[in-house]
């Protein structure tokens, strides 16, 4: 009777870690299948290091409870401002079957809008979506793609008042982008249509890539006596940005630009949508998602506030005197 007493309580305890076993390995295999995988496609920086965008978007994550290797994966690919590595990257990430997309350029938008209409995107983006055709409405996006604007292309001709508030002397403005870049053109034809009210010249400045000719460039400004510089941004110049400020402070060019990383390199000054708030606020519309919210429901955001930021350093290095009726209005004096 003890014997078979014994091997019952063996039998027992076997059946019964067989079915802990069978009920745990799915448990497992379940859980590990909940851990979502992000892509992120940046423009600038690389693996070593990212830059404030990609950092963003982490913290973004983090303030949401995400712990990259453990209850979330993202996949980063770094386009290191080179335009034509977006079509490959898209379609690498693409075929990892991610759960969302995560995307700055316009570019990388329409490759991969081409590219999948099951993947949910989340955009962040300087232009109109609704006008760039990637979306249907900002209140009601459609398809796969929602995310964030921030309007920099409707804010060209406050730039250019503010330009010319803080200097009233300038006559002509150079226009510094990237040829055969899209988004140089568009922003080239914005600032025209501000210009002509302001009477204000404006001259077109286009560098190529990979290795823009930037000292090129200034000396076709000074030749043409340009008296100031705007920079439109974008992925390539945003990797220059610390040469395009020391060349303008060489030059003695008061500069504007389209975000704040540029004065904080050493522009005079920037009026735009705060850039690294739109990557923070991507991690919440990747969150929205991974909850089961459709992307095609989720209104696109726009921004609410926009920061006049001031670098008086700069002013100091380029002899400079801001008016102080303009200092007033700046949102950040750099000292």
């Amino acid at each position: 009777m003890k014997h078979q007493a014994t091997g019952r309580r063996k039998v027992s305890c076997i059946a019964l870690c067989a079915l802990l076993l069978a009920l745990g390995l799915p448990a497992e295999a379940q859980q590990a299948k909940k851990v979502p995988r992000i892509g992120y496609i940046s423009t600038s920086g690389d693996p070593s290091i990212p830059g404030p965008q990609v950092e963003a978007f982490r913290q973004g994550l983090r303030d949401l409870g995400y712990i990259e290797g453990k209850n979330i994966l993202v996949e980063y690919r770094y386009a290191e401002g080179k335009p034509d590595r977006f079509l490959s990257l898209v379609r690498e990430l693409v075929q990892l079957k991610l759960d969302v997309l995560v995307l700055p350029a316009l570019q990388s938008i329409r490759e991969a809008k081409q590219a999948t209409k099951t993947i949910p995107i989340v955009m962040v983006t300087t232009v109109d979506p609704v006008a760039a055709g990637v979306v249907d409405s900002l209140a009601h996006p459609g398809g796969n793609i929602t995310g964030l604007t921030r309007l920099t292309r409707e804010l060209s001709g406050k730039r250019l008042e503010l330009l010319k508030e803080a200097v009233p002397r300038i006559s002509r403005v150079g226009v510094l982008g990237v040829a055969d870049n899209p988004g140089a053109a568009i922003g080239f034809k914005a600032y025209e249509a501000a210009a002509l009210a302001l009477k204000i010249q404006l001259q077109s400045l286009e560098v190529r890539g990979p290795n823009p000719d930037l000292e090129g460039a200034f000396q076709a400004a000074a030749k043409e006596q340009a008296n100031a510089l705007i920079t439109i941004n974008n992925a390539l110049l945003y990797i220059y940005r610390k040469q395009i400020a020391d060349l303008a402070i060489r030059k003695r060019l008061p500069s504007m630009s389209e975000g704040s990383a540029y004065v904080e390199a050493g522009g005079l000054m920037s009026y735009s949508a705060n850039e690294l708030e739109s990557f923070r606020r991507a991690a919440v519309y990747v969150d929205k998602i991974l909850k089961g919210a459709k992307p095609g429901e989720l209104p696109v955001e726009q921004p609410t506030k926009f920061e006049f930021i001031i670098n008086l350093k700069t002013a100091k290095q380029i002899g400079l005197t801001i008016p102080q009726s303009v200092l007033y209005r700046a949102d950040k004096v750099i000292k």
